[in-house]
């Protein structure tokens, strides 16, 4: 049975990413195949604990994706690993059953049996610890094994361990000291990701920190004396035949995608191919499909202007019938015109018309009805994901409106997006778990427009 750890926060901002990114470097330097993941719809925690690891982190999500899912998924990972660490989101059990969403780290680890290591951030705290231990061990029927004091010193950490000891319910394993050097970057709406920061230096510190300052050895105890796991066992599949190229961004401007988004494609047929629209001046040879994910176009705009030869790459290609999924920051990079927060207006793609603009847009979770038909979805479909809206597009509400876009427990019907036969663009990160026929259209489609367009598979001469 894999080993499992579950690593969540008293609160939001606790610390609980660095915790978990240290525990995942600590580990994989001792030779252990660490597989991570990271409960609810966030990216760039994910970036972070995937460099930590050195194998990608996958989200498990109980909003965005069916309860079949998130077991067959976390099964199929953790089968292939030593010990799998497990994020949580906010604090542990927001966003429980008890409002309707059941969506908590706590509703999450309730099909996975992992036990918990809850994080505090002690700061401010002394013998006042041991009551919010106790409170959180003894609320639900979450396993809480073990505590860690997040930003405080040695001596700190001792009167701390002493009143927790003394309640007895939960073990102290270790404290985190509040050293600048050991932060993770971060900016509205959150952490910095991984592609845009010297992650590799800072995993690697944090690990040793976690080493010196955490009894490793007692949560590897602690994660070996779980209950048997409640997943599915991975599925054993021969290799795929490679039936098309599908090009995917990725660089510092477009990073953030959902693992399982592109291991469906794979699984399907495609073949991915990365490449970096701040760089290259050219897509990738023999490539029929494009996907251009999220992440932060907004802070490379420049760059993007510059490279005018990859602009014209991607327009004369969509304009050819290219099928192409754009969402959030790639929607973004296919407008005309993207302004900034000052007057200074970049050259986009110039796909779709009019300009992008920055604006405090809400995010959360999405439910997009389809309002049309794309080479991707059905109109009436409905698909689940999580809309980051950092922007405005002047385009938005038009006669090619892709979705109907609702929050849960609302139907607002907000007209989002663009769509057209072969162009599917959104604010909406889809994850193709709701919608499984997703990952096979698209692929499908590449595989129609590579024979139409005569593009073949093979070198570049």
């Amino acid at each position: 049975m894999t080993k499992a750890i579950v690593v969540a926060g008293s609160c939001a901002g606790v610390g609980k990413t660095t915790v978990a990114v240290g525990l995942a470097a600590a580990l994989t330097k001792r030779g252990l195949k660490v597989q991570t993941f990271k409960v609810g719809p966030d990216g760039y925690d994910s970036s972070w604990l995937s460099v930590a690891s050195g194998r990608p982190s996958v989200n498990l999500d109980l909003w965005m994706m069916p309860k079949r899912a998130v077991l067959e998924v976390y099964g199929r990972h953790a089968g292939r690993a030593d010990i799998c660490v497990i994020e949580g989101m906010m604090g542990l059990y927001d966003g429980m059953s008890m409002r309707g969403a059941a969506v908590s780290t706590a509703d999450v680890n309730g099909l996975l049996g992992a036990p918990v290591l809850l994080v505090v951030d002690a700061s401010a705290m002394a013998e006042s610890a041991a009551a919010v231990v106790h409170g959180f061990a003894t609320f639900g029927e979450v396993p809480l094994k073990g505590v860690v004091f997040n930003r405080v010193g040695e001596k700190h950490y001792a009167r701390l361990r002493s009143a927790v000891e003394v309640v007895g319910d939960v073990e102290p394993v270790g404290f985190l000291p509040p050293e600048e050097g050991l932060a993770l970057p971060d900016r509205p709406p959150g952490l910095v990701a991984a592609e845009e920061s010297r992650a590799k230096e800072l995993s690697r510190a944090l690990g040793e920190k976690v080493e010196g300052c955490l009894d490793v050895d007692e949560i590897l105890e602690i994660a070996g004396n779980a209950a048997e796991h409640k997943v599915v066992p991975p599925t054993k599949k021969g290799s795929v035949k490679s039936r098309a190229r599908i090009a995917v961004a990725r660089d510092a401007a477009f990073h953030f995608y959902y693992e399982e988004n592109l291991l469906a494609l794979k699984a399907a047929g495609a073949e991915i191919v990365p490449f970096s629209p701040l760089k290259e001046k050219e897509l990738p040879f023999a490539v029929s499909g494009l996907y251009l994910g999220g992440g932060f176009a907004e802070i490379h705009a420049e760059t993007l202007d510059k490279n005018k030869a990859l602009r014209d790459a991607v327009r004369k290609a969509i304009d050819g019938g290219m099928p192409t999924y754009a969402e959030c920051g790639g929607m973004m990079y296919l407008a005309k015109h993207f302004v900034g927060t000052g007057v200074r207006a970049w050259e986009m793609a110039g796909v779709l018309p009019g300009e992008v603009s920055m604006s405090r847009g809400a995010s959360g979770y999405a439910t997009a009805v389809a309002a049309r038909n794309t080479f991707l979805v059905k109109k009436g479909e409905s698909l689940r994901g999580h809309e980051f809206r950092p922007a405005t597009w002047s385009g938005e509400g038009g006669d090619e409106s892709l979705y109907r876009v609702s929050r849960p427990g609302r139907d607002d019907g907000r007209l989002e997006g663009l769509g057209r036969e072969s162009l599917h663009a959104s604010f909406v990160h889809l994850h193709f778990t709701s919608c499984p026929e997703v990952p096979e259209r698209f692929v499908e489609a590449a595989e129609v427009h590579a024979k139409a367009s005569g593009r073949r598979k093979g070198k570049k001469k």
